[in-house]
């Protein structure tokens, strides 16, 4: 990290949706340098019309491919000078499906590339340029539902369970180079979405994206230095 307070150059995956946006401003309001990664380009400039194209990098990839992020990693670590302080994974899907004796291959297959996958491809692509300045943050985006079956959840579940492995893992491995690895695990997020998919719930019980991009600045900052493979959990 930087002798500043906060990161100064970040990655963002899945930018353009409702948790991205937060995070985002969040990491904006403290003068990083950013590199929004989504899966459409048309996406991400609709959703930040005002960025300064000369300062900040607006990328189109697909999370769960290697070669692409490949790429898109080669052009971030250029464009910052090599010096990748925080990487944020939020990129990822949700879906409800099939009981496990009915379930498909194309849905297992899906959530794990989408929620579990991601997460080594993006890592592959980014973490080797934190490992050669011996310094750097990474959050992942789990969920508290990771940590127990449920109903007609299965793959999803099953999905968001593996990528909190995979963080603990990253983050015993990382560790002696000098990176933080941890995730937070929110309940439900505050999104335009959920509100359509649940119109009979309170939202009032749920948690705003305002302050799960706090949370992810936090550990992203010095201050969660010693957190390692931890998944915070976020209730309302």
């Amino acid at each position: 990290m930087t002798d500043s307070s906060f990161p100064r150059h970040v990655v963002v995956t899945g930018a353009a949706g409702a948790l991205g946006r937060a995070v985002v401003q969040q990491f904006l309001g403290q003068g990083a340098r950013v590199a929004l990664v989504d899966h459409r380009l048309e996406h991400l400039a609709s959703t930040f019309p005002g960025l300064d194209n000369s300062q900040h990098l607006l990328l189109e990839a697909d999370v769960t491919s290697t070669e692409a992020m490949t790429g898109a990693g080669q052009r971030i670590v250029a464009s910052f000078g090599g010096q990748v302080d925080a990487l944020v994974h939020i990129a990822g899907g949700f879906e409800m499906g099939e009981p496990v004796h009915a379930l498909g291959r194309a849905a297992w297959d899906r959530m794990m590339n989408l929620n579990a996958w991601s997460f080594v491809a993006v890592t592959q692509a980014l973490v080797p340029a934190m490992i050669e300045r011996k310094a750097g943050r990474v959050v992942a985006v789990s969920a508290k539902t990771a940590a127990r079956g449920a109903a007609a959840m299965a793959a999803y579940i099953a999905s968001k369970s593996a990528l909190q492995r995979l963080v603990e893992a990253a983050a015993a491995e990382l560790a002696p180079h000098g990176i933080a690895v941890n995730s937070i695990a929110p309940s439900v997020l505050d999104t335009p979405a959920n509100r359509q998919a649940m119109p009979d719930a309170d939202p009032g019980k749920w948690v705003s994206t305002a302050v799960a991009a706090q949370t992810v600045a936090f550990l992203a900052s010095p201050a969660a230095a010693a957190l390692h493979g931890q998944h915070l959990a976020l209730d309302a």
